[in-house]
Protein backbone atom coordinates (compact mmCIF):
# COMPACT_ATOMS: atom_id res chain seq x y z
CA UNK A 1 0.00 0.00 0.00
CA UNK A 2 1.21 3.51 -0.71
CA UNK A 3 2.68 5.57 2.12
CA UNK A 4 5.04 8.08 0.54
CA UNK A 5 5.89 11.75 0.92
CA UNK A 6 8.97 13.98 1.05
CA UNK A 7 11.03 13.37 4.19
CA UNK A 8 12.01 17.01 4.69
CA UNK A 9 10.07 19.25 7.05
CA UNK A 10 7.56 16.58 8.04
CA UNK A 11 5.66 16.93 11.33
CA UNK A 12 7.61 15.66 14.35
CA UNK A 13 7.12 12.24 15.87
CA UNK A 14 4.52 10.10 14.16
CA UNK A 15 4.09 6.36 14.41
CA UNK A 16 6.25 4.14 12.20
CA UNK A 17 4.33 0.88 11.77
CA UNK A 18 6.01 -2.02 10.01
CA UNK A 19 4.68 -3.47 6.78
CA UNK A 20 3.54 -6.50 8.77
CA UNK A 21 1.60 -4.29 11.19
CA UNK A 22 -0.04 -2.44 8.31
CA UNK A 23 -1.06 -5.70 6.66
CA UNK A 24 -2.81 -6.67 9.88
CA UNK A 25 -4.41 -3.27 10.33
CA UNK A 26 -5.92 -2.94 6.85
CA UNK A 27 -9.40 -4.31 6.20
CA UNK A 28 -10.31 -2.43 3.02
CA UNK A 29 -13.84 -1.79 1.89
CA UNK A 30 -14.79 -2.74 -1.66
CA UNK A 31 -15.47 -0.12 -4.34
CA UNK A 32 -19.19 -0.85 -4.14
CA UNK A 33 -19.19 -0.34 -0.37
CA UNK A 34 -17.28 2.92 -0.68
CA UNK A 35 -19.71 4.09 -3.35
CA UNK A 36 -22.66 3.27 -1.12
CA UNK A 37 -21.18 5.04 1.90
CA UNK A 38 -20.33 8.16 -0.15
CA UNK A 39 -23.59 8.24 -2.10
CA UNK A 40 -24.49 11.73 -0.85
CA UNK A 41 -21.08 13.35 -1.38
CA UNK A 42 -21.46 16.11 -3.97
CA UNK A 43 -17.77 16.76 -4.58
CA UNK A 44 -16.11 14.88 -7.47
CA UNK A 45 -14.43 11.79 -6.07
CA UNK A 46 -13.32 8.50 -7.59
CA UNK A 47 -11.66 5.19 -6.81
CA UNK A 48 -7.92 5.45 -7.52
CA UNK A 49 -4.89 3.16 -7.66
CA UNK A 50 -5.11 -0.46 -8.75
CA UNK A 51 -8.84 -0.64 -8.13
CA UNK A 52 -9.32 2.12 -10.72
CA UNK A 53 -7.59 -0.07 -13.32
CA UNK A 54 -9.79 -3.03 -12.41
CA UNK A 55 -12.96 -0.95 -12.65
CA UNK A 56 -11.88 0.36 -16.04
CA UNK A 57 -11.17 -3.13 -17.35
CA UNK A 58 -14.14 -4.90 -15.75
CA UNK A 59 -14.06 -8.62 -15.11
CA UNK A 60 -12.40 -10.30 -12.14
CA UNK A 61 -10.23 -7.90 -10.11
CA UNK A 62 -6.79 -8.75 -8.80
CA UNK A 63 -6.14 -8.97 -5.05
CA UNK A 64 -5.94 -5.61 -3.27
CA UNK A 65 -4.43 -4.88 0.15
CA UNK A 66 -6.16 -1.49 0.41
CA UNK A 67 -8.47 0.86 -1.46
CA UNK A 68 -7.77 4.46 -2.42
CA UNK A 69 -10.01 7.28 -3.56
CA UNK A 70 -9.15 10.76 -4.82
CA UNK A 71 -11.07 13.92 -3.91
CA UNK A 72 -10.33 17.65 -4.22
CA UNK A 73 -8.36 18.65 -1.14
CA UNK A 74 -10.81 21.34 -0.07
CA UNK A 75 -13.71 18.88 -0.33
CA UNK A 76 -12.22 16.39 2.13
CA UNK A 77 -14.63 17.53 4.90
CA UNK A 78 -17.47 16.12 2.80
CA UNK A 79 -15.87 12.69 3.00
CA UNK A 80 -15.43 13.03 6.76
CA UNK A 81 -19.07 14.07 7.13
CA UNK A 82 -20.22 11.05 5.09
CA UNK A 83 -18.31 8.66 7.40
CA UNK A 84 -19.37 9.58 10.93
CA UNK A 85 -17.86 7.64 13.80
CA UNK A 86 -14.53 7.03 12.06
CA UNK A 87 -11.20 8.66 12.80
CA UNK A 88 -8.52 9.84 10.39
CA UNK A 89 -4.75 9.48 10.25
CA UNK A 90 -2.37 11.13 7.79
CA UNK A 91 0.20 8.83 6.15
CA UNK A 92 3.51 9.68 4.55
CA UNK A 93 7.19 8.64 4.48
CA UNK A 94 6.37 5.47 6.41
CA UNK A 95 4.76 7.37 9.28
CA UNK A 96 1.29 8.02 10.63
CA UNK A 97 0.00 11.11 12.42
CA UNK A 98 -3.46 12.08 13.71
CA UNK A 99 -5.24 14.27 11.17
CA UNK A 100 -5.35 17.12 13.71
CA UNK A 101 -1.53 17.10 13.78
CA UNK A 102 -0.66 16.70 10.09
CA UNK A 103 -3.82 17.33 8.07
CA UNK A 104 -2.73 20.80 6.94
CA UNK A 105 0.78 19.79 5.89
CA UNK A 106 1.05 20.71 2.17
CA UNK A 107 3.20 17.70 1.23
CA UNK A 108 1.00 15.07 2.89
CA UNK A 109 -2.12 14.00 1.03
CA UNK A 110 -2.89 10.41 2.07
CA UNK A 111 -5.58 10.23 4.75
CA UNK A 112 -6.55 6.86 6.22
CA UNK A 113 -10.01 6.14 7.62
CA UNK A 114 -9.83 4.16 10.88
CA UNK A 115 -12.47 2.41 12.93
CA UNK A 116 -11.69 3.54 16.51
CA UNK A 117 -13.24 0.39 17.98
CA UNK A 118 -11.13 -2.12 16.04
CA UNK A 119 -8.20 0.06 14.97
CA UNK A 120 -8.61 -1.28 11.40
CA UNK A 121 -8.16 0.94 8.35
CA UNK A 122 -10.85 0.79 5.65
CA UNK A 123 -10.10 3.57 3.16
CA UNK A 124 -7.21 5.74 1.94
CA UNK A 125 -8.32 9.19 0.74
CA UNK A 126 -5.98 11.15 -1.54
CA UNK A 127 -6.61 14.88 -1.01
CA UNK A 128 -5.66 16.21 -4.45
CA UNK A 129 -4.83 19.69 -5.77
CA UNK A 130 -7.51 21.36 -7.87
CA UNK A 131 -8.38 24.73 -9.35
CA UNK A 132 -11.58 26.12 -10.88
CA UNK A 133 -13.25 22.73 -11.10
CA UNK A 134 -10.22 21.02 -12.60
CA UNK A 135 -7.97 18.27 -11.27
CA UNK A 136 -4.30 19.29 -10.99
CA UNK A 137 -1.48 16.74 -10.90
CA UNK A 138 0.42 17.11 -7.64
CA UNK A 139 3.66 16.04 -9.36
CA UNK A 140 3.39 18.61 -12.16
CA UNK A 141 0.74 21.34 -11.89
CA UNK A 142 0.89 21.95 -15.63
CA UNK A 143 -0.88 18.59 -16.03
CA UNK A 144 -4.57 19.27 -15.50
CA UNK A 145 -7.93 18.03 -16.74
CA UNK A 146 -11.59 18.85 -16.10
CA UNK A 147 -13.18 16.42 -13.68
CA UNK A 148 -15.54 15.00 -16.29
CA UNK A 149 -12.43 13.75 -18.14
CA UNK A 150 -10.76 12.46 -14.96
CA UNK A 151 -13.61 10.28 -13.72
CA UNK A 152 -15.13 7.26 -15.47
CA UNK A 153 -17.91 5.00 -14.19
CA UNK A 154 -18.51 1.26 -13.99
CA UNK A 155 -21.88 0.10 -12.64
CA UNK A 156 -22.32 3.40 -10.85
CA UNK A 157 -18.85 3.30 -9.25
CA UNK A 158 -16.62 6.29 -10.12
CA UNK A 159 -13.00 5.53 -10.98
CA UNK A 160 -9.90 7.49 -11.96
CA UNK A 161 -9.39 7.14 -15.70
CA UNK A 162 -6.53 4.75 -16.51
CA UNK A 163 -4.09 7.25 -18.00
CA UNK A 164 -4.14 9.25 -14.75
CA UNK A 165 -4.00 6.14 -12.54
CA UNK A 166 -1.03 4.83 -14.52
CA UNK A 167 0.75 8.19 -14.41
CA UNK A 168 0.91 7.91 -10.62
CA UNK A 169 1.95 4.27 -10.84
CA UNK A 170 4.79 5.18 -13.22
CA UNK A 171 6.80 6.65 -10.34
CA UNK A 172 7.01 3.40 -8.35
CA UNK A 173 6.67 0.57 -10.87
CA UNK A 174 6.71 -2.37 -8.47
CA UNK A 175 5.38 -5.71 -9.70
CA UNK A 176 1.74 -4.72 -9.21
CA UNK A 177 2.24 -1.47 -11.11
CA UNK A 178 3.85 -3.26 -14.05
CA UNK A 179 1.01 -5.78 -14.03
CA UNK A 180 -1.63 -3.04 -13.99
CA UNK A 181 0.11 -1.31 -16.89
CA UNK A 182 0.42 -4.54 -18.88
CA UNK A 183 -3.29 -5.24 -18.43
CA UNK A 184 -4.52 -1.71 -19.12
CA UNK A 185 -2.20 -0.44 -21.88
CA UNK A 186 -3.69 -2.54 -24.71
CA UNK A 187 -7.17 -1.29 -23.76
CA UNK A 188 -6.37 2.42 -23.71
CA UNK A 189 -8.04 4.71 -26.19
CA UNK A 190 -5.79 6.68 -28.53
CA UNK A 191 -6.47 9.82 -26.49
CA UNK A 192 -5.58 8.10 -23.22
CA UNK A 193 -2.44 6.53 -24.69
CA UNK A 194 -1.22 9.83 -26.13
CA UNK A 195 -1.91 11.65 -22.87
CA UNK A 196 -0.06 9.06 -20.80
CA UNK A 197 2.92 8.97 -23.16
CA UNK A 198 3.17 12.76 -23.12
CA UNK A 199 2.95 12.98 -19.34
CA UNK A 200 5.49 10.22 -18.72
CA UNK A 201 7.86 11.79 -21.26
CA UNK A 202 7.66 15.03 -19.29
CA UNK A 203 8.13 13.49 -15.83
CA UNK A 204 10.13 10.29 -16.47
CA UNK A 205 11.72 10.60 -19.94
CA UNK A 206 13.63 7.30 -19.71
CA UNK A 207 10.70 5.24 -18.47
CA UNK A 208 10.39 1.72 -19.84
CA UNK A 209 6.67 2.14 -20.45
CA UNK A 210 7.26 4.72 -23.18
CA UNK A 211 8.49 2.10 -25.64
CA UNK A 212 5.57 -0.16 -24.84
CA UNK A 213 3.11 2.69 -25.36
CA UNK A 214 4.67 3.47 -28.72
CA UNK A 215 4.37 -0.19 -29.76
CA UNK A 216 0.77 -0.60 -28.55
CA UNK A 217 -1.79 -1.22 -31.30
Amino acid sequence: MTNSAPHDALPPDGQMPSDEELDRLWAPWTPSEVTERLAHVRAPWCVAGGWAIDLYLGGTPRLHADIEIAVPRQAFPEIVHALPGFQWDVAGAGRLWPYAVAGKHPDLHQTWCRDPASGRYHLDVFREPHTRGRWVCRRDPSITLPYDEVIGHRDGMPYLVPEVALLFKARRTDARDHDDFARAAPQLTDTARNRLAGWITRLYPDHVWLGQLADAP
